[in-house]
């Protein structure tokens, strides 16, 4: 028990190494969570809207910095760093009750759109894929659709103006995206997903997107 004691700090000591470095902790726990507010985050899916590209329980990695860089811990945007393409996967809040959401960007600005019966066609090009009924081929990206909830309410003539974008989910019927809430301003996006880095039943993996 003696020598127990005897390797056990002075409760003194411990205190003044506490002082001397609980600064710099602090400091270096700022600049982590500043630096994932800033340049890499990542995201939870919560719902079925973008199935079959994500699915529920998805957890997703986000580059902060694809859009903009922000004053960490705000919204205020310091520089702008890139545009966002159609297809891309975007996060951002909601115009109709902030809440933070994850969908694609559907079209972007000088786009015409037309969606019937939740499928997609741009400058009146279908985006549908030769191969493939359910799949929209973006310049980038192929988007999985998931139709058994039917296709949502349709877009006739829509001409997407600039500064702004079109968000849709890849699951057309079972989506609350800009068909209801409207079109989102280019600065508003936060960040693009990039992969998908753990799935339900999957544990670990890394699915680009």
């Amino acid at each position: 028990m003696q020598t127990q004691a005897k390797s056990l700090a002075p409760p003194g000591k411990v205190r003044r190494w506490l002082r001397s470095e609980l600064p710099q902790i602090a400091l270096m726990l700022v600049l982590l969570a500043a630096a994932r507010d800033s340049f890499a985050n990542h995201y939870y899916v919560p719902s079925g809207s973008m199935e079959h590209t994500l699915e529920i329980g998805d957890r997703v990695a986000v580059d902060m910095r694809a859009y903009g860089v922000r004053l960490p811990f705000t919204d205020v945007q310091l520089i702008a760093t890139g545009k966002p393409e159609r297809g891309d996967i975007a996060v951002f809040d909601s115009p109709q009750d902030g809440a933070r959401l994850i969908k694609r960007v559907a079209a972007v600005a000088g786009d015409e759109v037309e969606l019937v019966d939740g499928r997609l066609s741009i400058n009146g090009v279908p985006l549908e894929a030769i191969d493939a009924a359910d799949i929209e081929v973006f310049h980038n990206h192929r988007a999985l659709l998931n139709l058994s909830h039917g296709g949502g309410p349709d877009i006739h003539q829509l001409v997407v103006p600039e500064g702004q974008v079109l968000m849709l989910g890849d699951s057309r019927g079972n989506s609350l995206d800009g068909r209801f809430f409207g079109l989102v301003p280019v600065y508003e996006l936060y960040g693009r997903a990039v992969a998908v880095y753990h799935r339900r039943g999957e544990g670990f993996v890394w699915r680009r997107l």
